[in-house]
């Protein structure tokens, strides 16, 4: 499995724990009410496990099992990875940024870490697109 996809799905992993973790505190919460800004944590949860757990660990399994370009570029297998390097960073850094913004209540926070998830998938997508090709039957 190379590193891109490990990191990704390491970082899958954690993002589906601190979902589950923020999703336990907010029911908690409804059953036993204790603290009433663990409400405002609900945007974090969304985005933990919808992006960073869901889309993330999607893009870490593709990654490592689409086609390759073992024949056309053996120097680079697996074609454009600085575009799947930023994806990662874009993600983590628009789940982390809506989460924040959702806590906190500012809108444009919200707006903006969005805007960090859509690059991550868009980068993602220009990776990914050269090496959607149809099977080799031999």
């Amino acid at each position: 499995m190379p590193p891109l996809s490990r990191y990704m799905i390491r970082m899958a992993l954690w993002h589906l724990a601190f979902g589950f973790l923020i999703g336990g505190l907010m029911l908690a919460h409804k059953a036993f009410p204790y603290a009433p800004w663990v409400m405002r944590l609900l945007p974090w949860h969304i985005h933990s496990l919808f992006i960073g757990w869901t889309v993330q660990l999607a893009f870490g399994v593709a990654y490592w099992i689409f086609p390759r370009f073992a024949l056309e570029r053996p120097e680079d297998p697996r074609g454009r990875t600085g575009w799947a390097w930023a994806s990662m960073g874009w993600l983590n850094a628009g789940v982390l940024g809506a989460g924040l913004a959702g806590a906190t209540g500012w809108g444009i926070g919200i707006a903006l870490g969005v805007g960090l998830e859509a690059l991550g998938v868009l980068a993602f997508v220009i990776h990914l697109w050269p090496r959607v090709r149809p099977a080799i039957i031999r």
